[in-house]
């Protein structure tokens, strides 16, 4: 399945159905009088948030949506039947904006949500309801009001408890892959993440989701590289884990400073998010340089620091550990085998 994390759509409502000019006629009735019934109200339109989806790519393929108008009144003071409301389901997440993308209409965050985005218009009224006192046989009705339209960008923000941030080629996708059940892609060369993952990690008899996004670059606030355009994806995250390659030609000090100025020029809140920071493929060096790694990313303002492993899985229990204790109870589910995983003897770095 393709990702696609926006879309631009045009949705219209229901216009309201016309009121009905209608006179009684009946035997032995010589007054009978109006009897035209109103019009029925158009069909709304309505977003509902629903589990079981993380794309938007069905809004490549459908673009228009229209509710149905309501029908027209009838005799014997009759109303015409309402049109069907027409409701749109998006991911858990969605957000949508005006065509100017810069105004929120709607947040949709949990599951079962819905939201009537735009109203269908009332029905017209019948030539009944124009009789009067000196208007005793009114021929004239309304022809119901017409719907709301508007062109509308729909934006997914995923729902993840936890983020992974880093540079290119920081191991991002063979940690997630080695603590969940993702097939993330990865290879020897930059940007192998070309779209966000989702994945869920059970440790300690919980559970949690974690999202990655495409690594970042100095200048992703602004445009550079493609990491920019998915950072909007951890924005609802409650803790980032950063991993620092310390194999990489780059300074991991100087790697730990480039992403979290971009989290900073990206604004929304990320560089006050806490952050944890591991420092990846500590089994392809010595235990010395490691060290003397994780005093440098100390030094330069890290709170804590874990020397991991992604492909041997070195480290992580104890980084999975600090990530539980940034997660409220109420995100973390019990695993349904009951079992405890063995702690891992590797402790996180403290200058505590």
């Amino acid at each position: 399945m393709h990702f696609l994390d926006q879309a631009k759509i045009f949705i219209r409502s229901g216009m309201g159905g016309p009121g009905a000019v209608s006179f009684r006629r009946e035997k032995y009735e010589e007054y009978g009088g109006p009897n035209g019934g109103n019009g029925g109200k158009g069909g709304d339109i309505v977003f509902e948030a629903v589990a079981g989806l993380n794309t938007l790519i069905d809004f490549r393929y459908t673009q228009h949506f229209k509710a149905q108008r309501g029908h027209g009144g009838a005799g014997a003071n009759r109303t015409g039947a309402g049109g069907e409301d027409l409701i749109i389901r998006v991911p858990v997440g969605t957000q949508v904006l005006d065509d100017d993308r810069e105004t929120v209409l709607l947040d949709l965050t949990e599951v079962g949500e819905r939201v009537v985005l735009l109203r269908g218009g009332d029905g017209g009224r019948g030539n009944a309801s124009y009789k009067s006192s000196t208007n005793r046989a009114p021929r004239q009705c309304g022809p119901g009001w017409p719907g709301e339209e508007l062109y509308v960008w729909l934006r997914l923000k995923l729902l993840a408890d936890a983020g992974l941030v880093g540079l290119p080629n920081a191991g991002k996708s063979t940690f997630i892959n080695q603590i969940t059940n993702t097939k993330a892609k990865v290879g020897e060369y930059a940007f192998t993440t070309l779209r966000p993952q989702l994945g869920v990690v059970r440790h300690r008899n919980r559970e949690f989701v974690l999202a990655d996004i495409p690594g970042l670059i100095e200048g992703a606030a602004e445009g550079a590289g493609i990491g920019d355009r998915f950072l909007g994806h951890i924005e609802r995250c409650r803790v980032l884990i950063h991993l620092v390659d310390i194999h990489s030609d780059v300074d991991p000090v100087e790697a730990m400073h480039v992403v979290e100025g971009e989290l900073e020029a990206y604004g929304a809140g990320l560089s006050e998010k806490p952050r944890l920071v591991a420092l990846n493929k500590i089994d392809l060096v010595d235990k010395e340089l490691v060290q003397a790694f994780t005093k440098e990313l100390l030094d330069a303002g890290a709170d804590m620091v874990f020397p991991i492993s992604g492909a041997t899985g070195k480290g992580i229990d104890a980084l999975l550990d600090a990530v539980l204790g940034h997660l409220p109870a109420a995100t973390i589910t019990e695993r349904p085998t009951g079992e405890v995983e063995d702690a891992d003897d590797t402790k996180p770095w403290s200058p505590i």
